[in-house]
C-alpha cells in the first residue's frame, strides 16, 4: 500500500511519501525515509520492493556524485532523470528493477522540475505525479486542488488533504508520511507526518 506524490509548486518542489517497510501482511517499521536526496538540489522519491529500491537509488545517488567529482559540475535535474531512466531501462533487458521514481530538482537556469520515471523506464515531464494505491486518491486531490503558482504554504496544505484523504479512504493506510522540498535553497527534509511510532525495544533481560 505505497505511496508517493509530488507537485511543481512557485519556486520550488515537493515530494511526499509513505514511510512504512512492509512483508506480505506484516509491518516491519514504520520509519522508513523513501525520499533520497541525490544531491544538494535534488530529490527522488521511489517505490517499490524495498531491495530494488533501497540497491538503484543508493546506485543513482553515487552515479550522480561520480559525475559532479569527475566533471566539477552537477547534472540538471533533466540529465538526472534521462540517465535514471537509461540504467532502468539497460536494466529492464537484464535484471530489471521493480521501483518507480519521482525525481524533483532546482537548477538555476530552469528553476523547479518534476519527472516522473516507472519500473518500465518511461519517463515523462510533469507538474504533479504519483505512484501506489495512494495516487488514486492524492492524483484526485491534486486534480481538483492544484495550480502551478502555488507557494509552499498552500502545497503543504494540499499535500496534507493528500495524505488525510489516504488515511481516511484507504483499506489499509500507511499511517506516516514523510514531506520534503528542493528550492532555490537546497534540498531538504520538510517534515513528518505520524500517526504512530515504532515500539521502543525492550529493555534487556536480567538475571
Amino acid at each position: 500500500m505505497e505511496c508517493v506524490f509530488g507537485m511543481v509548486g512557485n519556486g520550488f518542489a515537493l515530494v511526499v511519501a509513505d514511510t512504512s517497510a512492509v512483508h506480505s501482511i506484516l509491518v516491519h517499521k514504520s520509519n522508513e525515509d523513501k525520499i533520497m536526496i541525490l544531491d544538494s538540489h535534488k530529490l527522488m522519491g521511489a517505490s517499490g520492493e524495498a531491495g530494488d529500491r533501497v540497491q538503484f537509488t543508493e546506485y543513482i545517488q553515487k552515479n550522480v556524485a561520480l559525475y559532479q567529482f569527475r566533471n566539477g559540475i552537477p547534472l540538471t535535474t533533466a540529465a538526472a532523470a534521462n540517465f535514471t531512466r537509461g540504467e532502468l531501462a539497460t536494466a529492464l533487458r537484464k535484471n530489471p528493477y521493480s521501483v518507480n521514481i519521482l525525481l524533483a530538482g532546482y537548477d538555476k537556469q530552469t528553476g523547479p522540475s518534476l519527472y516522473y520515471i516507472d519500473y518500465i523506464a518511461s519517463l515523462h515531464k510533469v507538474d504533479k505525479g504519483a505512484f501506489g494505491y495512494g495516487s488514486y486518491f492524492s492524483l484526485a486531490m491534486m486534480d481538483r486542488h492544484y495550480r502551478k503558482d502555488m507557494s509552499l504554504e498552500e502545497a503543504i496544505d494540499l499535500a496534507d488533504k493528500c495524505i488525510m484523504e489516504i488515511r481516511s479512504r484507504l483499506v489499509i493506510a500507511p499511517p506516516n508520511f514523510v514531506i520534503k522540498i528542493v528550492d532555490q535553497n537546497g534540498a531538504r527534509e520538510y517534515a513528518w507526518r505520524e500517526s504512530i511510532s515504532d515500539a521502543p525495544a525492550p529493555p534487556p533481560a536480567t538475571a
